[in-house]
């Protein structure tokens, strides 16, 4: 596999698609809809957040993407808490909790000793999080994991665990407008996002 590419060389991309990005016009409300799901989650993230520094905005839009924000199943990848996992990441779990879960793959993941999380940090490790399979293979193709539902959003899915369709377009909303609608409508999440944690 080719090296992934490096947070230096990915966040003046993510700025300059951040800058120029709108949500959809048609899908504006199903954003919307995303992001009230993830405010009523919200005490939920900021636990995680207050265990792993890993902002709870970031969580909320990863949980939105990979279960649609289902507390019954697993963050990593959104199979049921209670078995083992058997999509990417394989193997995980069960887990009692979905913090248990977030925990755990924010531990082996290594976000968790991540402290400054400026936005570029956000996109990047969220890109991470799903693979990096569009930069590497589909010619530098932003990922619809991040930008779906924007204008920034290209044609091409990975429709199971590294099986690519280059005709289907991912209908699922991206963790970028969630995370501009968030900023958009004044949530505050500044204060919540930068909790340190005392060791």
């Amino acid at each position: 596999m080719a090296d992934r590419p490096t947070y230096g060389s990915m966040w003046p991309i993510y700025a300059k698609y951040w800058d120029r990005m709108t949500i959809l016009p048609e899908r504006q409300n199903e954003v919307r809809d995303a992001v009230v799901r993830i405010l009523g989650g919200k005490s939920r993230y900021l636990a995680v957040n207050h265990a792993t520094s890993v902002p709870w905005d970031m969580t909320g839009a990863l949980h939105m993407r990979e279960s649609s924000c289902n507390f019954s199943r697993q963050l990593g990848q959104g199979d049921p808490l209670g078995a083992v996992s058997v999509h990417e990441p394989k193997g995980m779990g069960p887990y009692l909790t979905f913090e248990e879960s977030a925990f755990d793959i924010f531990a082996r993941k290594g976000y968790n000793k991540i402290l400054d999380w400026r936005l570029e940090k956000k996109l990047y490790y969220s890109e991470n999080w799903n693979g990096w399979g569009y930069w590497l293979y589909r010619g530098n193709m932003p990922s619809p994991f991040l930008w779906g539902a924007t204008n920034i959003q290209k044609i091409g899915k990975y429709v199971a665990d590294n099986k690519w369709d280059p005709n289907v377009w991912d209908t699922q909303i991206g963790v970028a407008p969630v995370l501009k609608l968030m900023l958009e409508m004044n949530v505050p999440v500044k204060g919540d996002i930068y909790f340190k944690r005392e060791d």
